[in-house]
């Protein structure tokens, strides 16, 4: 077992006391030497110069209850004991002047002595791990008696150890990972991994966070509960500004992003401050970032790394500190790679990127999010209303199967249980109902499908793909089989979406259902990939 070395202050109150009657008193430094069933190594007392005189005293009877504890004065004069910055800096440079050696020794710091500053500050540098090892608490015997030593509490602030408060530590975080999902008991594993990697980020970073993914999939409701789990956290003071860059075109983007002075432009009547500076100490959700344009992502670029930009027209800088959130439903790798998108922005906003998947990705958290929408729906309009069985599980058979694309997402999700809520008389949705909403989703998919596949088109040039002595290569079977795949995967979001569609009839006989692996192995086998083949298709 290491050394035991104790780090304190002396207490002038507590560790006080003059003639034989001081050993009928409860002293906190010297009840440390009293305990038979350890030894205190080594103490460093920390004490004024004015009491040095109590320090020598209670050196003194430490000696005679524990030869084999050394005990060094340490003076500690301070200005004002009171002072939080003088008494933490005072003891940072002390700690960092100690000759430290864990390897060798274990090291208690004593928290039960000196005046309440001086408490917080060892606490904080232990925390902090400026000061190794653990906080030590005394604390006198019920019935006080001569020799009794009291009790030690010993706290490791290493939360995997110490476990009232890693307890508490992993209720908090999964409130906040609860807080995120809107308390929705999602089951898709990916998707629970992703809310937990962000929940961390969210509350422990400032830089910039990007959430891709298709339409409909949640990234302007996950910013903003990411924003207001930061504001109960206290850590940002100013609004959640959103705004979708789709909707900004020519002098008006940089306007209303950056600001403009009076008079730079025509119809600039007064000076305008731009969402930038609104969202000063807050965050600002830049929606479908992909649509802005280069001029806008240059001076966006500035404005993020050094917290000051020009508005239009203006001869000086302003300043504005946020963290920028920013979300896109396009790949802005390859839109850099077309020169869309600069690359040094996209290097600046890609420390922190998540891939929300679509509902069709997540067909076990459709039903959560079923009882989810239906308890809105309740709330916001006071009228309760539920499936009967056989209606639940006729439209959670058809929104779970391949069939239901969910192309517009949890959009699609929410329109389909607001008209069933209601048109359900009674307050219950019957199987006639469902068989009336399904056969509406199918139309509306048809519908958009059709205009999909038109857009995709049918002119699938495999000899462009694959190159003329790979495409010679291939019996005509082997054409129109991969041209068919082409088609279903040029409109389709995801591997996992096409290959759903492709393996439609398959896939419900396997145990284990992998349709973007078997979707990848075939592409593979023919020369391509996932990338090449959507390419196309995509915006």
């Amino acid at each position: 077992m290491k050394p035991i070395v104790v780090i304190g202050f002396l207490g002038t109150q507590l560790d006080a006391g003059q003639g034989a009657g001081r050993w009928h008193k409860w002293r906190p430094t010297v009840s440390l030497a009293q305990h038979d069933d350890m030894v205190v190594a080594r103490i460093e007392l920390l004490h004024t110069r004015k009491h040095t005189a109590l320090a020598e005293l209670v050196k003194a009877d430490i000696a005679a209850v524990s030869p084999e504890t050394t005990v060094n004065l340490v003076p500690f004069d301070l200005e004002d004991p009171w002072d939080f910055g003088e008494v933490y800096t005072r003891l940072y440079d002390w700690a960092r002047a100690y000759p430290f050696q864990p390897e060798r020794e274990q090291y208690w710091t004593h928290i039960t002595t000196g005046t309440h500053v001086a408490q917080i500050c060892m606490f904080l540098l232990s925390e902090s791990r400026v000061v190794p090892g653990v906080l030590a608490q005394t604390s006198p015997p019920r019935k006080q008696r001569q020799g009794d030593a009291g009790k030690v509490a010993l706290i490791d602030l290493d939360l995997s150890r110490y476990d009232p408060i890693a307890r508490r530590f992993d209720a908090d975080q999964r409130d906040a990972v609860a807080f995120l999902k809107s308390g929705i008991a999602t089951r898709n594993a990916r998707f629970n991994a992703l809310i937990d990697e962000i929940e961390r980020v969210a509350v422990r970073s400032r830089a910039p966070i990007l959430l891709v993914g298709p339409t409909g999939a949640g990234k302007s409701f996950l910013a903003r509960r990411m924003f207001e789990l930061k504001q109960a956290r206290h850590q940002v003071t100013g609004p959640f500004v959103e705004v979708n860059c789709a909707t900004l075109r020519g002098d008006g983007a940089a306007s209303t992003l950056f600001g403009h002075k009076k008079g730079s432009f025509t119809g600039a009547a007064s000076d305008r401050a731009g969402l930038l500076r609104t969202a000063h100490q807050g965050a600002l959700f830049l929606d479908e970032i992909g649509e802005l344009g280069l001029d806008e992502q240059a001076m966006l670029l500035k404005a993020i790394e050094e917290k000051r930009f020009f508005p239009v027209g203006a001869d000086k800088e302003v300043e504005s500190d946020f963290q920028l959130i920013a979300g896109t439903h396009r790949d802005l790798r390859r839109d850099v790679a077309q020169g869309r998108f600069r690359e040094d922005l996209f290097a600046r906003i890609n420390l922190w990127t998540y891939d929300l998947p679509g509902l069709a990705q997540r067909p076990e958290d459709i039903e959560p999010n079923l009882d989810h929408l239906l308890a809105l729906h309740a709330a916001e309009n006071h009228r309760v209303v539920r499936f009967n069985a056989e209606a639940r599980t006729a439209y959670l058979r058809f929104a779970q199967s391949s069939e239901a694309i969910w192309r517009g997402n949890f959009r699609d999700l929410s329109a389909s249980v607001t008209r069933l809520a209601t048109l359900a008389d009674g307050g219950r949705i019957a199987v006639a109902l469902v068989e009336a909403e399904i056969a509406r989703l199918r139309w509306l998919w048809k519908h958009e499908g059709a205009g999909t596949s038109a857009a995709a088109g049918d002119d699938v040039d495999l000899e462009a793909l694959l190159g003329e002595e790979k495409f010679a290569a291939l019996d005509l079977f082997d054409r129109l089989q991969l041209e068919a795949v082409v088609r279903v995967c040029r409109p389709a979001r995801s591997l996992s979406e096409a290959g759903r569609q492709l393996f439609q009839a398959s896939r419900t006989q396997r145990s284990v259902v992998n349709d973007a692996d078997r979707l990848r192995k075939y592409l593979a086998k023919m020369g391509l990939d996932w990338a090449r083949v959507s390419a196309d298709a995509r915006p």
